[in-house]
């Protein structure tokens, strides 16, 4: 019989606790959604579900709000953003860990001073060039830049660092192996753990993207769900709170299912650095 151990007994108790805590935003959101806006207004705080969801999604589809044009939208652009900022970020990351060349040390440093001037610094000069090149009004200016990710890379070259053996690449080279096909077929699968924790965070983050979608598109069939929930505010004096929290609450719906498919690279990326040597 094992004995009792009280120190993991609190350890169980706080984890449990912090648990809640983390859900328990998610699952006001939820119970919101099914509240009207007087409900609402008399007691912001309720965990027993209301009999308004219906209604609230009658007005939810009554004004400009179409779900299916945002999540398309939506999906275009964090999809593409996701693929194209880890498979890049991971390559530029493999160059700077397996090869030695003169200005490997200045470029990195390079990457790091980009990674600390905030982006919305060059959001009206972005806007402009765009303006200038015809894309305003288009889905290509938010997914391509996300090519150039200093964040990523620094991440992924932290991960290599520690998990890629470079004999391992040069024994492909000996076999003959070009170099995509090394990182296609040796390097990127030894990545899986990080590629999965920068998509998440990648995916979140263009999916919950409101400013500069909000500048550079006009077109309603481009709207993606962030700019859709916002029209949902409408007038200060005729704003409904629970078709609010509905839209809010089919917004973050997907980032649940991502992150339901990516968690467990996730987990046995940090199974893999608990056993490393």
């Amino acid at each position: 019989m094992k004995k009792f151990s009280f120190g993991k007994f609190l350890i169980y108790i706080l984890l449990i606790i912090l648990a809640v805590l983390s859900i328990m935003p998610f699952y006001i959101m939820f119970i919101n959604a099914t509240r009207s806006t007087v409900e609402i207004q008399r007691n912001a705080l309720s965990l027993i579900p209301s009999t308004h969801l219906r209604e609230n999604w009658r007005l939810l589809m009554v004004g400009a709000f179409d779900p299916i044009v945002g999540f398309r939208n939506s999906f275009i652009i964090s999809t593409g953003a996701t693929l194209l900022a880890t498979y890049f970020s991971s390559l530029t990351a493999y160059a700077i860990v397996a090869y030695d060349w003169k200005w490997k040390n200045a470029f990195f440093s390079f990457i790091m001073v980009i990674l600390m001037i905030p982006g919305t610094i060059a959001s009206i000069g972005f806007f402009q060039f765009m303006w200038n090149l015809g894309l305003n009004n288009n889905l290509v200016p938010l997914i391509i830049p996300a090519i150039a990710s200093p964040g990523v890379v620094f991440f992924m070259r932290q991960y290599l660092q520690a998990t890629l053996s470079i004999e391992m690449v040069e024994a492909a080279r000996i076999d003959g192996s070009s170099e995509f096909a090394t990182f296609n077929r040796i390097v990127l699968p030894i990545m899986k753990p990080a590629i999965a924790v920068q998509a998440i965070f990648i995916m979140v983050g263009t999916w919950n993207q409101l400013f500069l979608p909000l500048v550079l598109l006009t077109r309603q069939s481009l709207f993606t769900m962030p700019i859709m929930v916002s029209l949902l505010h409408g007038n200060i004096y005729q704003r409904e709170l629970g078709t609010i929290w509905l839209g809010l609450t089919l917004t973050v719906l997907p980032l649940f299912v991502v992150y339901a498919f990516l968690s467990k690279y996730i987990i046995a990326g940090v199974a893999l650095g608990g056993v490393k040597e």
